[in-house]
């Protein structure tokens, strides 16, 4: 019976040396796992133009709507015709929101003289002097010749250049040449 309680002690003894040498022998725990804050998100840059106050590139943060965008540019001017401009639409990075003017006709006060005639020739419409450092995108679609593109040619090269000193000037924008320029140069100013 002793040899059964030295065997008995010898395994528990064997036992308790295995399990040591196990967790010794066992492979360090990694370090603790470090949360870093959620990132912030990256803000969209919009270009915002026509009749607004401050037009140019505006950074908003993501999800903006249009009606953002504007407030942004500084809001609308008097002259700014929203009626056909979604507000609620979103704005993705590199947009444009180009804010349409409302067009009116010179009236006899503008121009200093007296109309010459009140009846208008059925299926002509009255031209309208369109001010190339200040205009719209939609009043510049307005001048002979002159779509969307060259439109926003027109717009970029004033952005990129300053104001045009003269109305010959507008030849410098791509896709306006000489004989563009002479369908248009009636109706064109350069003055505030």
């Amino acid at each position: 019976m002793k040899n059964w309680g030295l065997i008995a002690i010898g395994v528990l003894f064997g036992l308790i040396g295995a399990g040591a040498v196990l967790i010794a022998s066992s492979p360090p725990r990694g370090a603790p796992i470090e949360l870093l804050p959620a990132p912030m998100p990256v803000p969209i840059l919009v270009h915002v133009s026509g009749a607004v106050e401050e037009p140019g590139v505006v950074n908003l943060p993501p999800n903006s709507r249009v009606q953002d965008a504007i407030a942004a540019a500084g809001g609308i001017t008097e002259d700014a015709n929203v009626e056909n401009l979604n507000l609620a639409a979103q704005l993705d990075d590199g947009s444009q929101v180009v804010v349409p003017a409302v067009s009116r006709a010179a009236s006899p006060a503008d121009t200093g003289s007296a109309p010459a005639s009140t009846e208008q020739p059925q299926g002509e419409s009255v031209a309208q002097i369109v001010n190339i450092n200040t205009a719209s995108q939609t009043e510049l679609e307005t001048l002979p010749g002159v779509g969307p593109v060259t439109a926003q040619k027109i717009i970029a090269y004033r952005q990129e250049n300053g104001a045009f000193s003269t109305i010959e000037e507008i030849q410098k924008v791509s896709g306006i040449g000489p004989a563009t320029f002479e369908k248009m140069k009636h109706l064109l100013s350069v003055e505030p």
